[in-house]
């Protein structure tokens, strides 16, 4: 029983292709331009580029607010007020993981979420990347959708 229920959860962490609803691609350049946030916010691109978990969809919310769910090969922008702490969150096997991040106005920040083996099913967690590296993730991947989250 426990050989078959490790072969279920490994054909679903590494086969099949999660989607979730796209962004046009002109929206998608636009983002990619990484422009400064404005009027004293700060901008937040949360992604998703790992190949672990493919078939796997993860809710993503900042300061409880649905962000969107992830799939492979993704990314979110959003704003945020500048000068203040943020909770960006994650669904996970068990229960949400966040991440807290203060930020500077007029700065852009880059969080990766990644997939982790779990018990049942993957999970989910978060890490902040240094900007050329987020950026240069960020510029293989395309625009989700906001605002649409499974619970």
């Amino acid at each position: 029983m426990r050989k078959i229920a490790f072969a279920i959860l490994l054909s679903a962490l590494f086969t099949g292709c999660a989607s979730v609803k796209m962004e046009s691609k002109e929206d998608s350049a636009k983002a990619k331009q990484f422009a400064q946030p404005q009027g004293g916010n700060s901008g937040l691109y949360i992604y998703r580029d790992s190949f672990v978990g493919k078939a796997l969809k993860k809710d993503i919310w900042v300061n409880g607010k649905c962000i969107g769910e992830s799939a492979p090969d993704i990314f979110f922008y959003t704003e945020v007020a500048g000068g203040k702490e943020h909770t960006i969150s994650t669904e996970s096997e068990f229960s949400p993981n966040a991440l807290a991040l203060l930020v500077e106005t007029g700065k852009n920040y880059f969080i990766r979420q990644y997939i982790k083996m779990g018990m049942f099913v993957g999970g989910a967690g978060l890490e902040s990347i240094p900007e050329e590296q987020g950026k240069a993730a960020v510029t293989k991947l395309n625009l989700a959708t906001q605002g649409k989250c499974s619970e």
